[in-house]
């Protein structure tokens, strides 16, 4: 069994600030960093950190170059990374006092992801391997139908959430991982029962993980036809910066899964995940390795 994930790259250019800027601010940063990051590159060293063998595929962008150095450094497989000649993707982040963040995205080299690239891909994998995706790359749609068709099973964190996400086939996935904002858009609920009545009846097959911030999170798992439901409570820490913090989960969430954990388990280990990042900075580099969580919540 094998883990693909297939997602985006990006570097991160991060303003800590006093407060987010306005319409029609000027606003002097109090500090900025470039760190590596991503939904997918968050999500493949979140898995690497937690003990998973992960291959990530995507494309690496001009200027993107530390972003392989870093996957590797993590023990992510590169090997299915393809090199495309347009400028890396990139973020703006700004990170206030709290630790909370709002982000600005530029797709670059993540959105020249072909079809062949993606045949290419997919044909490496075999039925009952894992694969994970999120929505800042193009060409998701055809990724899940290979993917189902190749027997694979597919989790999906739908972040960014946009118009394209209509085009993606949702009955074939396994798992949809989302947040309160996320899960809103997707389904016009606002409370989280509701939200999964209503997918649960568009989507009978597909289980779900919905992340509620400092109220923890909740998930239903539908296996066999059995429904399971969780409650998890956050972990109470004081934040520095939110920024990796739901790929951190998404990561160890997934590993929970794969390595065949009770529910309940997979999501305090990924509470617990993502607790110590939060109160680090940075993306990628603020993940903890599955050696921390045993003391550093203590």
């Amino acid at each position: 069994m094998r883990i693909l994930n297939f997602g985006s790259l990006n570097m991160d250019y991060v303003y800590q600030v006093e407060h987010f800027v306005r319409p029609g601010e000027t606003l002097a940063a109090l500090s900025r960093s470039e760190t590596a990051g991503g939904k997918g590159l968050n999500q493949s060293i979140a898995l690497a950190r937690a003990g998973a063998s992960v291959c990530h595929a995507g494309c690496l962008g001009t200027g993107g170059e530390a972003l392989k150095k870093t996957l590797e450094e993590n023990g992510v497989d590169t090997e299915l990374l393809l090199a495309v000649p347009e400028p890396q993707g990139h973020t703006v982040i700004q990170v206030n006092p709290d630790g909370e963040n709002c982000i600005l995205l530029f797709g670059g080299s993540n959105r020249c992801i072909s079809e062949a690239y993606v045949r290419h891909v997919i044909n490496r994998f075999r039925p009952g391997d894992w694969l994970i995706l999120q929505n800042e790359i193009n060409q998701l749609p055809l990724i899940v139908d290979l993917a189902s068709a190749g027997g694979m099973h597919i989790v999906l964190n739908p972040s960014p959430y946009n118009a394209s996400l209509s085009e993606v086939n949702f009955s074939v996935l396994d798992w949809l991982l989302v947040n309160e904002i996320e899960a809103e858009q997707i389904s016009g609920e606002k409370e989280p029962d509701k939200v999964w009545e209503k997918l649960h009846q568009q989507y009978p097959k597909l289980s779900l993980l919905l992340t509620l911030g400092k109220a923890g999170s909740i998930a239903w798992h539908v296996n066999s036809g059995i429904i399971e439901m969780s409650v998890k409570k956050a972990v109470s820490v004081k934040a520095v910066d939110t920024t990796a913090a739901g790929d951190t989960y998404t990561g160890y969430f997934v590993y929970g899964l794969i390595e065949g954990r009770s529910l309940s388990s997979c999501m305090d280990l990924a509470g617990r995940a993502a607790a110590i990042a939060v109160t680090r900075p940075g993306a990628a580099g603020s993940i903890p390795w599955r050696r921390e969580l045993d003391f550093s919540l203590s």
